[in-house]
């Protein structure tokens, strides 16, 4: 129940952060006072990590994150509405009184600095997918037919990652050819390496030095490591079928077949920032201003 008392509080301390705030549109923030120090951020944050905790954990993480995100959202936002918390900055006794800062003109917008400057042609990231998707699957074919003595092994435990069925089969079924399994597995393996070819055309050039090697080692190795952490929460049935060194060789296979022709490309300065008419290269002719 509120009193007036609490009232009269209230309103006390909205009218003291009504007197902080910024006099003057052009007044510079936080001239007089300073945010005041608050917990809500961090609730806020902890509760976050919970949620998404409880995906992978028990979904009561999840409840108790939400919750605690809810709260901390309610206390920041409180401070900082319908007045920012602050508390006045102390200034000592003086005869000399500061002039307001003078701030200088903002200098004109210049074009922003694209990094990189130049990247390869994406026809290139699209052949470079291809090469590196025949090569993976000639290394992942020869895993099948040396270890499991099934070429279709390891085309049936990549439809895994999207098919909860796959999971479910027996070692014999998954050695044997099943229609749609090979569908999906050929779609997903499509579709990877494209986004890891187009991913290669905008990242090689910022190593121009060792292309080969970022592409053909660095980049399989994390996402190998990413793939071995994650398969045991998304797939853990799948897993103790997967032979983790074929799956890195594999994946340097692709990666250096991927890099290799991307990187005999040459490279085409990007358009971005660039007029529309410079883009598509219209011309203008004399006395023309329309």
């Amino acid at each position: 129940m509120t009193t007036p008392n609490n009232e009269e509080s209230k309103a006390q301390r909205l009218a003291e952060r009504a007197a902080l705030a910024p006099r003057e549109p052009m007044e510079m923030p936080y001239l007089r006072a300073i945010p005041q120090p608050t917990p809500w951020p961090i609730l806020a944050a902890f509760g976050l990590t919970f949620i998404f905790a409880g995906l992978v954990t028990n979904w009561m993480v999840s409840v108790v994150g939400a919750a605690f995100a809810l709260v901390g959202l309610i206390g920041w936002f409180r401070e900082v509405f319908p007045h920012e918390n602050v508390e006045a900055i102390p200034v000592a006794d003086c005869e000399a009184v500061l002039p307001p800062p003078v701030f200088e003109p903002r200098p004109a917008k210049l074009p922003r600095n694209m990094v990189p400057e130049e990247i390869h042609p994406y026809r290139s990231g699209f052949k470079g997918a291809i090469a590196g998707a025949v090569a993976m699957a000639v290394v992942a074919a020869g895993w099948g037919l040396i270890d499991e003595g099934s070429l279709w092994m390891p085309i049936n435990l990549l439809a895994g990652t999207v098919l909860p069925s796959v999971g479910e089969a027996t070692l014999e079924q998954l050695r044997l050819f099943n229609g749609a399994w090979f569908a999906t597995a050929v779609g997903v393996h499509v579709c990877l390496s494209l986004s890891v070819g187009m991913v290669f055309v905008v990242s090689l050039p910022m190593m121009p030095r060792r292309p080969l090697l970022a592409g053909g080692l660095i980049a399989p190795i994390i996402w190998t490591g990413i793939a071995w952490a994650t398969m045991r929460v998304v797939n853990p049935t799948l897993e103790q079928y997967i032979s983790w060194p074929w799956f890195l060789g594999s994946q340097i296979a692709f990666g250096i077949a991927c890099a290799m022709v991307i990187s005999r490309t040459t490279k085409v300065r990007l358009q971005v920032g660039r007029p529309f008419e410079d883009r598509m290269g219209f011309e203008q002719t004399e006395g023309d201003e329309s």
